[in-house]
C-alpha cells in the first residue's frame, strides 16, 4: 500500500484516468463496429467524420497508439471507398 500522500493521489488519479480512457476507448470500437456493419452507403458517410474525429482525439490523448489510429481510419476510408466503386 501506498505510504505517501502523493503516491495515494497518483493511485487515485491513475484508476480515474484508466476508468476514462476505457469508456472511450469501448465507445470508439463500438462505433467503429457499427460502421464496419452498416450496408447502406448514406449511413457509412454520415457516421463516418464522428468516428475519424474520436480516433484523432483517443490518438492525441495517447489512449490509443497514433498508428493504430492511422491503420483503423485507413480501413474505415476504404469501406467507404467500396461503396463508391459498387455505384459505377
Amino acid at each position: 500500500m501506498a505510504n505517501h500522500k502523493g503516491a495515494e493521489k497518483r493511485i487515485r488519479s491513475s484508476s480515474t484516468k484508466q476508468e476514462s480512457n476505457h469508456y472511450h476507448a469501448k465507445t470508439v470500437r463500438n462505433a467503429i463496429k457499427k460502421v464496419r456493419t452498416t450496408s447502406e452507403e448514406a449511413e457509412v458517410t454520415k457516421q463516418l467524420p464522428g468516428v475519424v474525429s474520436m480516433l484523432d482525439k483517443l490518438a492525441k490523448k495517447k489512449v490509443i497508439h497514433k498508428n493504430k489510429a492511422a491503420n483503423l481510419k485507413s480501413k474505415l476510408m476504404k469501406k467507404a471507398a467500396s461503396f463508391e466503386k459498387k455505384a459505377e
